[in-house]
């Protein structure tokens, strides 16, 4: 008994002692942390300044009136953000309607109705709709969809709908060229369309199983389960998927700038060219000066200010439905 216990003692004092980490490299550690996460303030508080420095003469000059104008006149140097404005939204509104839809579809289809065999080849073409760059997208959109798009679209439409109230004003195209906001606004669906479907399958895919089966074991349909146990449960995650494709819808440049036409106007007909915010900074910005270039360097801010309210707005209705 007593040999054992000698043996017992040797070898704990054999034992390496595990030491702690010196508490320098942890104070080190924890600056590094710091300063990653400050880097992100400074980068936005100095992208922020800038845009504010920039377009603040613009401001000046024009007041309150620099967002609800309509006017862009470089000659007489006459600047108003509004058509900008509303294009923007327009077309990012018309991305989100097609295309949350559309990548609902997509997860519900790959997570609960899809065969093993076809679905990896399905969700790997949706994860590749996410690489291509968006001047791909524009290219593709202004010289195979748009023509396609302005000749059996537009044209048997508007013969159909001319003369009708209402639709016919928001479904008339005086000249069928295949550009425009609707154009834009498709061309937005499709770019925003992998990433929605992607986050919203991974969520799917993460509810427990249980749920799923039990629900199935009462007698409940594909629909229903759907219905009162995927969507419910990743309720939360869908809305911020859905406000993730509207911060790249409403930022898109490139592609919006070869499909929506470029035109400083505002029309009802959806099928009419319009401009957006990023379309026409991208138009302008290369040959700008003076109070034009102060005038798109205030376009950013609006932008930015959009952007940050459609953020403030995606995180209230999080809150809200977490309450719930």
């Amino acid at each position: 008994m007593v040999a054992l216990s000698q043996e017992r003692l040797v070898s704990s004092m054999r034992t390496p002692v595990r030491r702690s980490p010196p508490r320098t490299f942890d104070h080190v550690f924890r600056i590094a942390s710091l300063g990653s996460a400050l880097l992100v303030l400074i980068v936005l508080a100095g992208i922020l300044g800038s845009m504010i420095y920039g377009g603040l003469p613009a401001f000046r000059e024009f007041g309150f009136g620099f967002i609800t104008s309509s006017v862009w006149d470089v000659q007489r140097d006459q600047y108003g953000a509004w058509v900008a404005v509303i294009g923007t939204l327009t077309t990012a509104l018309v991305a989100l309607v097609i295309g949350v839809p559309v990548s609902l579809g997509i997860a519900i289809f790959l997570t609960q109705l899809c065969p093993p065999w076809l679905k990896r080849p399905v969700a790997t073409t949706i994860e590749l709709l996410a690489a291509v760059p968006s001047i791909i997208y524009g290219m593709w959109g202004l010289f195979v969809f748009a023509p396609l798009f302005a000749r059996f679209v537009q044209i048997p439409v508007s013969k159909l709908v001319e003369g009708i109230p209402i639709i016919g004003t928001i479904l008339y195209a005086s000249v069928p060229s295949g550009v425009g906001i609707l154009t834009a606004g498709i061309i937005l669906a499709v770019m925003i369309i992998p990433f929605v479907a992607s986050i919203t399958r991974d969520i799917f895919d993460q509810i427990p199983p249980v749920l799923r089966e039990s629900a199935y074991g009462i007698g409940c349909t594909t629909w229903e389960v759907v219905r009162h146990v995927l969507l419910p449960q990743a309720g939360v995650s869908i809305i911020g998927a859905i406000m993730l494709g509207l911060g790249r819808a409403l930022g898109e440049t490139m592609a919006v700038t070869f499909v929506v036409g470029n035109a400083n106007r505002l029309s009802a007909s959806l099928f009419d060219p319009g401009s957006t915010i990023a379309s026409r900074i991208a138009n302008e910005f290369n040959e700008a000066l003076g109070l034009q270039l102060n005038a798109l360097m205030a376009l950013g801010c609006i932008l930015f200010l959009v952007t940050f309210i459609v953020l403030v707005a995606a995180r209230l209705l999080i809150a809200r439905v977490n309450a719930r």
